[in-house]
């Protein structure tokens, strides 16, 4: 058989997935590897999805989505960040996953890079590598009171063949943010070098000392070099929905239906409905899901800080703990340990870019009892 592109061929095999595929459905496991709650869909979504299928919304639709929701999306982001923003800055995509691909198949060539910052979701750097880029990882530093971020380090990975910084904040795995200042000399930099940003914003709603994180929209110009990237998936709990919504410079916008197309044909007609009905009636399941997790946040930062070996610092947003394990060389072979010997489902360090060994992420957006037990689980094992 001819050969495939080596991007793809030679492609590692995600560390997730290595460990998921052990015991994925199996209900003896606490299953605490992937980024979703344990929470169902809230009800007024899916019958709002319902309700669309049997009104007839399973057909074509345009590329970048119906006008209800862009129209919802504008003021909805509007809101949260007291900003004018155009329609024609807003594509509705098939997912957040679908938005950052697309922004990664606009700027990268073979031999150009995207600097990220790192600890970092794999699908990121798998994307880049997908068309022929370079990952540059800056890590973010693990220190006593959380982890921080060397702007210097960040600059210094740039180069002639850099087209985008990818920073994702609030992130996945560390739950770190990104305050208003370093955004702020992020921008002016990849304004002076031309550089564009591509900004994961997918966990903009829980963060737990503020009611949203900072944006790259709330200092920066429209036509700026920027693709802002958000999902449905985790605020309102729609994680198997795959509908996001990317946005872009307006002058981009036919560029942007025509790479939707390509990609998926455009996010699924009915589940647009249900997005609407998420946004316009969704305030208060956010709110009840932030607090959940708070709860899970410093349930699983007291456990974990009081167990020995262990290194944890507690997450300013998102809904994991990124934490370290004295003595621990192969995660991997660590996390697929506790999948057969205590029955409770983590990911391994190591799948969110280099220097993570020894690290494990745990999703605490799950029930405080689920969350006591693996815990118990953990420590015992440990």
């Amino acid at each position: 058989m001819p050969r495939i592109r080596p991007a793809v061929a030679d492609m590692e095999n995600q560390r997730i997935g290595e460990v998921a595929k052990l015991a994925i459905g199996d209900p003896d496991i606490i299953p605490l590897w992937f980024g979703e709650s344990d929470l169902p869909t809230p009800d007024f979504v899916s019958e709002a999805a319902i309700a669309a299928i049997r009104a007839g919304h399973t057909k074509y639709v345009n590329k970048r989505g119906i006008p209800e929701i862009r129209t919802a999306i504008q003021k909805y982001m509007a809101a949260q960040y007291d900003i004018e923003l155009e329609f024609e800055r807003v594509t509705a995509m098939g997912s957040g996953m679908t938005a950052i691909m697309i922004a990664v198949e606009c700027l990268v060539d073979n031999g150009d890079n995207v600097v990220m910052i790192s600890p970092i979701w794999p699908n990121i750097f798998y994307a880049v590598e997908t068309m022929g880029g370079e990952c540059r990882h800056v890590r973010l530093d693990d220190t006593e009171t959380g982890w921080k971020l060397d702007l210097d380090k960040l600059f210094a990975a740039c180069d002639e063949r850099t087209k985008a910084l990818f920073i994702a904040s609030p992130s996945n795995p560390t739950g770190w943010l990104m305050e208003r200042e370093e955004q702020e000399a992020v921008l002016d930099f990849c304004r002076e070098r031309g550089i564009w940003i591509i900004a994961d914003e997918v966990y903009h709603r829980i963060v737990y000392d503020r009611p949203v994180a900072p944006s790259f929209l709330q200092i920066s110009e429209p036509d700026d070099p920027i693709f802002a990237v958000h999902s449905f998936s985790k605020s309102w709990a729609m994680t198997g929905w795959r509908c996001g919504w990317l946005i872009h410079p307006a002058e981009l916008g036919d560029r942007m239906g025509d790479l939707s197309g390509i990609n998926n044909t455009g996010s699924t007609s009915f589940v647009q409905h249900a997005g609407v009905a998420a946004i316009e009636q969704g305030e208060d399941f956010v709110r009840a899901m932030v607090e959940r997790c708070r709860r899970g946040r410093e349930l699983v930062f007291q456990r974990l800080s009081g167990m020995d070996r262990v290194r944890i610092s507690r997450p300013q947003a998102a809904f994991y703990a990124f934490f370290g394990i004295d003595g621990i060389e192969d995660d991997l072979a660590f996390a697929q340990a506790l999948i057969r010997d205590a029955r409770v489902g983590l990911a391994p360090g190591s799948a969110f870019g280099p220097d993570n060994a020894g690290y494990l992420r745990l999703c605490f957006a799950n029930s405080e009892q689920n969350l006591s037990t693996a815990l118990d689980r953990l420590e015992a094992a440990l």
